[in-house]
C-alpha cells in the first residue's frame, strides 16, 4: 500500500528531529531538508548549514522526544520535548512546511517545562499520545 503524502511528511519530521537532535546524525538533514531551507528560529543561523552548526554545538546529552503530531496539506506540527544538557527541558511546537517532498521552512514556539506538581492544574505539560499506555 502506498503511504499518503501527509503520513510520509509526519514520518520525515519524526525521523529528522529524533536522529538530528538525539543522535547528532546529520544524514536526515541532508536527506530531508530542501536546498532553500528557511529557518525562522531567532537563535539558529540561516539555512541547512546553520541548523547543522547549531545542533552540533548542543551538549551530547541533548535528546528529542516527540509527542502529539498533526499534519495537513504541506504543514506538519509536532509537540515535543528537548532535554539533556539544558538548564531545564524545553517544550516546543515545531511547524514544518514541505515543498517538493522536502522540509523547506521551519517555525517554533518554545517554553521551559514546569513539573506537573508545580502547575496550577497539576497536569503535565507534555504527554505522548503515541506512546503505549500503561
Amino acid at each position: 500500500m502506498h503511504q499518503s503524502q501527509t503520513a510520509r511528511n509526519k514520518a520525515v519530521v519524526l525521523d529528522f528531529l529524533t536522529t538530528a537532535f538525539s543522535s547528532k546524525d546529520f544524514t536526515a538533514l541532508d536527506q530531508y531538508l530542501h536546498p532553500d531551507y528557511i529557518q525562522h528560529n531567532p537563535f539558529i543561523p540561516p539555512a541547512k548549514a546553520g541548523l547543522r552548526t547549531f545542533i552540533a554545538e548542543l551538549p551530547d546529552a541533548t535528546r528529542y522526544e516527540p509527542g502529539a503530531i498533526i499534519a495537513e496539506g504541506d504543514l506538519v506540527m509536532v509537540h515535543g520535548r528537548y532535554s539533556g544538557g539544558l538548564d531545564a527541558p524545553l517544550l516546543g511546537v515545531d511547524i514544518f512546511r514541505f515543498e517538493d517532498g522536502l522540509v523547506v521552512e521551519h517555525w517554533d514556539v518554545l517554553q521551559d517545562e514546569v513539573a506537573a506538581q508545580d502547575t496550577v492544574a497539576g497536569h503535565p505539560m507534555f504527554t505522548n499520545p503515541q506512546a503505549p499506555q500503561a
